[in-house]
């Protein structure tokens, strides 16, 4: 079958989900994206593209719009709760484009969800489109939607997020793993916090039991704050709620006035439980196969959940150029190469909120001589994460 003819349906239309379809589309596939909700959104605020997402996101033709958008922070900054110590201050911007040859950025999601389908050709999104069933013929993947519309295609894709129907239709129903923390999220205005003369960073205080990171995002206009405290159960239905800034507030009562003002500065705040997934064993089953959160869910304390579904979708378009003639097999290799890195981010993510919400005594004594030693900022530590490039095979290397 000729590359120019196969087609990909995919399905969830979320930054995953559209980064995929435009590496895809470029790569020279019939591509088309349907999404449940009547309009595209994101809940969330903010989120940190690293280089090893960048890259391929310039090479989709979003350079300028990205840098309209984005904010390219100065440094990563690892703080202790209380005193505001700094334990680590590791360059970011210049540093991240001479090592990496693309930049480090910070988005409102809002922002590069609009990016990304705004580089979509018209008829290429279609919304209101909830999935209901796949089936694999053999030759052709079926998909059936809620609103009676249904579809033949070559490939479908599951970047239909955690609660993924697609998952659910290849390996059957489950329950995603609470993790033992919750979330305050909130978006201040920028001019709120001028007395406070923050930096341009991604700064993370850590402490007993949790840890607060801010950073600016929408071209430095809104302050994003993520306040991570650790708690047994979460007992609601709804993953976000309504949360209340006096009890965000109470949660880090005794902590650095800074964080503090950043709290008490905004005016709407959501509380979110934070969930992840063990790694599965496999993501594809003939022609259909997963991306994103649907295969990998990750905690979000390397930062690196948007940016590896990001990566699958490059890897998934470069193996199936690479084998269109047989799907199956190209997705059996797409899965081969993408599974193993992105169980290690699941589990170094896991591994984080044990490294940040470590209580006082020796062995936080020892994790903050680590972090004085920067030893796992150098190039040599990060260049396995941020110097990879998904979208070229290793025998094409």
């Amino acid at each position: 079958m000729a590359q120019a003819q196969l087609s990909v349906a995919i399905i969830g239309g979320g930054i995953g989900g559209l980064a995929a379809a435009l590496s895809l589309l470029r790569a020279g596939f019939d591509v088309h994206v349907y999404e449940q909700a009547q309009a595209l959104g994101e809940i969330g605020a903010g989120i940190q593209i690293s280089p090893n997402a960048s890259r391929l996101l310039h090479r989709l033709g979003v350079a300028e719009a990205l840098a309209r958008k984005g904010v390219r922070p100065v440094a990563v900054h690892q703080r202790r709760w209380d005193d505001g110590r700094t334990l680590q201050c590791a360059p970011l911007a210049d540093a991240m484009e001479q090592a990496y040859g693309a930049p480090y950025y910070h988005f409102h999601r809002a922002d590069l969800l609009a990016v990304l389908a705004g580089a979509l050709p018209p008829g290429r999104l279609h919304t209101a489109h909830r999935l209901m069933d796949a089936s694999d013929t053999g030759d052709r993947v079926e998909a059936r939607f809620d609103n009676g519309t249904s579809i033949r295609t070559d490939v479908l894709v599951g970047a239909d997020g955690i609660h993924s129907r697609v998952r659910q239709i290849l390996f059957g129903a489950d329950r995603p793993r609470f993790t033992g923390c919750i979330a305050y999220r909130g978006l201040v205005p920028a001019e709120r916090l001028a007395h406070l003369k923050l930096e341009v960073t991604s700064s993370n205080w850590m402490g007993p039991h949790g840890h607060f990171v801010h950073y600016y995002v929408a071209g430095g206009r809104l302050m994003n704050f993520v306040a991570v405290r650790e708690e047994e159960s979460w007992a609601r239905e709804s993953w976000v709620d309504r949360g209340e800034v006096a009890d965000a507030l109470r949660l880090f009562e005794g902590w650095h006035p800074q964080v503090r003002a950043i709290i008490g500065a905004v005016d709407v705040t959501y509380k979110w439980g934070l969930f992840d997934r063990e790694p599965l064993e496999r993501w594809s089953v003939g022609r259909i196969t997963l991306l994103g959160d649907a295969c990998h869910a990750m905690l979000p304390f390397m930062a690196q959940g948007a940016v590896q579904s990001i990566e699958d979708g490059a890897t998934l378009a470069a193996s199936l150029a690479a084998g269109s003639h047989d799907v199956p097999a190209a997705l059996a290799r797409y899965e081969a190469l993408r599974r193993p890195r992105a169980t290690r981010l699941q589990e170094m993510s896991r591994l984080n909120k044990l490294r940040f919400h470590l209580p006082d005594g020796p062995e936080q004594q020892q994790r903050d001589a680590q972090f004085a030693a920067a030893g796992d900022r150098t190039v040599a530590a990060t260049g396995w994460l941020y110097g990879h490039d998904a979208a070229v095979l290793p025998d094409a290397a």
